[in-house]
């Protein structure tokens, strides 16, 4: 697989006294996980105060400086620069993908069983990660369609679940591996089922077998950010505060009502070791 390490990775020596101060500021036993990475590219102008402060609280430190570097959105390079994080890109950017060019959803909806058949709706979907959620969410209810019947009063079905299309968009958005260049999230959208693809294989030692009983996350930083992130939209109808809860309750939710809805389990496949697929059964 291609990665980024142009956007992550500064080819200068770093001196011993550089070395040193890393090791205090982190476990030598600790890597230095993937979303908190620097972005040697980046500059503290790609990322936007309205977004960062999202994540204040009434404790958080008063200094822009110091509370980025607090939720690890920023960290210093080497010769003591101040750059965004992966996660700084991914939650306080405007448009995260003119950085990292794969941070996008490309949503396409077709007519029929196929991608064959005539498109519908396509749409490119950009904007922070939160943004991205909501959009993707709005793309699948409006082109998605409520069966209605009389018994004796009107009761309506929809084609899917949007409580798991919710849980299952944010965990592709949370979880895929942003180190895989030119590979984005891809939801497609047919008359009998959603497709969900997302960039990377399992995380850790989980399986597909494994993927409801068990939690475990790539991107711990996105995941904690997120659920830090405040609910600003309705997707769900209901009260929920956060976009993500880490309670590792996404992946049932997504099974049960699906399948309660549809009759059909969804159904998750790892692609060549290297992308993990949710198709979502209509009802």
């Amino acid at each position: 697989m291609d990665t980024l390490p142009a956007l992550v990775v500064s080819k200068r020596e770093m001196s011993p006294d550089m070395l040193s101060r890393l090791f205090q500021q982190r476990s030598q036993t600790r890597l230095i996980r993937f979303d908190e990475q620097i972005v040697i590219s980046a500059q503290l102008s790609d990322m936007s105060k309205n977004l960062w402060e999202r994540f204040k609280s009434p404790l958080s430190p008063q200094d822009d400086i110091e509370f980025l570097s607090k939720l690890k959105l920023v960290s210093i390079d080497e010769d003591g620069n101040i750059h965004p994080t992966i996660s700084g890109i991914l939650l306080a950017s405007e448009n995260p993908a003119k950085i990292i060019p794969s941070a996008y959803i490309q949503a396409l909806c077709y007519m029929g069983v196929d991608s064959n058949s005539e498109q519908l709706d396509a749409q490119d979907i950009h904007g922070p990660l939160d943004e991205q959620i909501r959009l993707a969410c709005k793309f699948v209810k409006s082109n998605m369609k409520v069966r209605a019947y009389k018994n004796p009063g009107r009761i309506e079905t929809p084609q899917y679940s949007i409580n798991s299309v919710f849980e299952a968009i944010v965990n592709a958005v949370a979880h895929r591996d942003y180190s895989i260049y030119g590979s984005k999230i891809r939801l497609r959208i047919f008359s009998n089922r959603i497709e969900l693809s997302s960039p990377g294989t399992i995380p850790n030692t989980m399986t597909i077998d494994s993927l409801a009983l068990r939690q475990s996350s790539r991107n711990e930083l996105i995941c904690s950010l997120l659920a830090q992130c405040p609910m600003n939209f309705d997707a769900t109808g209901s009260k929920r505060m956060f976009i993500m809860d880490k309670r590792g309750e996404g992946v049932p939710i997504i099974l049960t009502e699906s399948e309660r809805l549809s009759g059909q389990r969804p159904l998750y496949e790892l692609i060549d070791d290297a992308e993990l697929k949710l198709t979502i059964y209509s009802s």
